[in-house]
């Protein structure tokens, strides 16, 4: 493989800005290297830089668009590292313009990040029923909550609805201390912080007094038809087929869905079947139903979480032993 080199002068040339870039003992320029496979010797506001060509070419363009971010007082981290890295890796599929993806709540403005974040959001957009399966980390249920806030906001439904099994692992409803709402209310707190970073606490305790928005168990769902909302089921490999099908039977006109779920994690008693698991192959093939698979290169939490998906999704491939792949498999066999 030919070798490319390119030599980058960052300007203007601040000792501190240059700190930031480069972090302690240079551990995002040592982060940049692994990730995109070059070398990368540091002078000063010199970068040189060596490796394939189109490594050098994202390396260049990633080093000058983070330096440029420090100049806004941004203090970067390996974590942005981390976020910035995969952008870069994901940018030559970036045919739509970004913009286009952007989804715009109150507070924040949310950027779906690689193909598969672009097209559940664009999915979530299009149809009434969605479908988000993959790992922890790929920002399944907080991509469908922005969604869901920025159809409140523009008035396209009247009320979102926030949904989970109460279903737990190794720990019963009925131990826990507290009243319903109490023993719940663990289980649906990724909701309510996904809420309170988009819309402000005080915005959501206002929204919830007012029945605007709802977090409930899918126990409440049961009897229920819902018109003009936004409904989201999380974690919903933990839900039995019977669940699943009473859930998708409750949207009503003008209403979205949207079930999330990881199928590598159910926590349902050893025997039962998952309903996420059931329902895709039920639904395989029907018209205006949309499913998007992530996978670890679609993580977006700590660098580490990706690593730890990736070991895990190596080790289902070597041995058929964890409880969901069991499901996947019986469930084939019994079906074929």
């Amino acid at each position: 493989m030919t070798t490319h080199t390119l030599s980058l002068t960052l300007l203007p040339d601040n000792a501190q800005r240059l700190s930031n870039l480069c972090g302690r003992l240079n551990e995002h320029i040592h982060q940049i290297e692994t990730s995109l496979t070059l070398k990368i010797q540091q002078r000063g506001n010199v970068f040189h830089l060596s490796g394939s060509e189109s490594a050098v070419a994202d390396a260049g363009g990633l080093l000058e668009s983070l330096y440029a971010a420090t100049a806004q007082g941004s203090t970067l981290s390996p974590n942005a590292i981390h976020l910035a890295l995969q952008d870069v890796r994901q940018a030559s599929s970036a045919a739509v313009p970004a913009a286009e993806f952007l989804v715009k709540t109150p507070r924040t403005s949310v950027k779906p990040r690689g193909d598969n974040q672009r097209e559940y959001v664009d999915s979530i957009r299009e149809f009434d029923i969605n479908f988000g399966i993959g790992p922890a980390g790929t920002g399944k249920t907080y991509l469908a909550v922005a969604c869901a806030v920025e159809a409140l906001q523009s008035e396209q439904v009247h009320r979102i609805l926030l949904v989970r099994p109460a279903v737990e692992a190794g720990e019963k409803l009925g131990f826990l201390p507290g009243d319903l709402a109490q023993k719940i209310d663990p289980y649906l707190r990724p909701l309510y912080d996904a809420l309170y970073e988009m819309l402000g606490f005080e915005k959501v305790s206002r929204l919830i007094e007012k029945n605007v928005i709802e977090v409930a168990p899918l126990a409440y769902m049961r009897g229920r038809t819902l018109n003009n909302s936004f409904i989201i089921l999380d974690e919903s490999q933990n839900t039995t087929c019977a669940q699943m099908k009473m859930f998708l039977t409750r949207i009503g006109f003008g209403s979205t869905a949207v079930i999330t779920g990881d199928v590598t994690q159910i926590d349902l008693p050893k025997g039962t079947r998952s309903g996420l698991v059931h329902v895709i192959k039920v639904l395989e093939g029907v018209q205006d139903i949309s499913f998007t698979y992530f996978s670890a290169k679609d993580v977006v939490r700590h660098r580490l979480v990706q690593r730890i998906v990736e070991a895990y999704e190596a080790h289902d491939r070597r041995t058929v032993t964890k409880l969901g792949n069991q499901e996947i498999t019986q469930f084939n066999e019994s079906d074929s």
